[in-house]
């Protein structure tokens, strides 16, 4: 995808920041050296999709933590 077709956008405005930081520290855990540029289309389809499907599974965790934390009201 180049330069400039980004369609997807944080549901919560201002979360745009945090989302970045968070892919770059999931990817770090991982040992996937984050491409200095921000462009992540030369990383491999298995590198990104990694970090893509970590991130998922600790977004969804926490607010897995979040519900049972509140009784899942």
């Amino acid at each position: 995808m180049g330069t400039g077709q980004k369609r997807n956008k944080a549901l919560v405005e201002g979360a745009e920041r945090g989302l970045y930081q968070f892919k770059y520290e999931v990817a770090s855990e991982l040992g996937i050296q984050p491409p200095q540029s921000d462009y992540w289309g030369n990383l491999t389809s298995r590198d990104c999709g990694a970090v893509g499907g970590n991130m998922t599974r600790k977004m969804v965790e926490a607010y897995e933590n979040q519900l049972s934390q509140t009784g899942g009201q």
